[in-house]
């Protein structure tokens, strides 16, 4: 019996989702990442996802993920600049809403951040940096197909440091992408 991927999209992240992103706060969703945030961490991050959505300079994109046929919003995804190791890099990360997860969907959606990231023709790594104890997070790099290079300690969020590992996906070593509508 052959099972199906999931089916989803990506649509550019909007004012309009900061609810997703405070259900997306729940304790047992921010275990690997220091805790849930306070309702003014939440808004801050919300607004720099608006601002990161809206730019067009190939500094990167927040998108919220939509289950399809049904056009639920389950979670987010995106890519940002950022430094590895000395190099511009793009760097993801992406969460799942509880009910929706163990489904393929971060996956999926992980996969289809590849293909933007790769779009913007900007950088030649894209990095991800799931706690060393966040199996499933660790899990989605290695399906999508990205490299453990290391580990690391980062400081995620402030004051918190964390040890993750260091996936790394060779953009340039990708198929080439095929133009996304938004």
């Amino acid at each position: 019996m052959e099972i199906k991927a999931p089916q989803v999209r990506l649509e550019p992240w909007s004012a309009a989702d900061l609810g997703l992103l405070h259900a997306s706060n729940a304790p047992e969703l921010m275990t690997h990442l220091g805790g849930p945030e306070t309702g003014e961490q939440v808004l801050a991050r919300h607004l720099r996802y608006v601002t990161l959505s809206a730019d067009r300079t190939g500094k990167g994109r927040m998108f919220r993920i939509v289950l399809l046929p049904d056009g639920d919003a389950v979670g987010n995804t995106g890519f940002w600049e950022s430094t590895w190791q000395g190099q511009d890099v793009y760097e993801t990360g992406w969460s799942v809403l509880g009910a929706f997860q163990g489904r393929g969907l971060a996956v999926a959606a992980t996969k289809a951040v590849v293909e933007r990231a790769l779009a913007e023709r900007k950088h030649r790594w894209l990095m991800a940096y799931p706690s060393v104890g966040n199996g499933a997070s660790n899990a989605v790099c290695r399906k999508v197909g990205f490299e453990q290079v290391g580990e690391a300690d980062f400081e995620y969020p402030v004051g918190h440091t964390m040890r993750c590992n260091e996936w790394r996906l060779d953009l340039e070593a990708q198929p080439e992408a095929q133009p996304q509508a938004e």
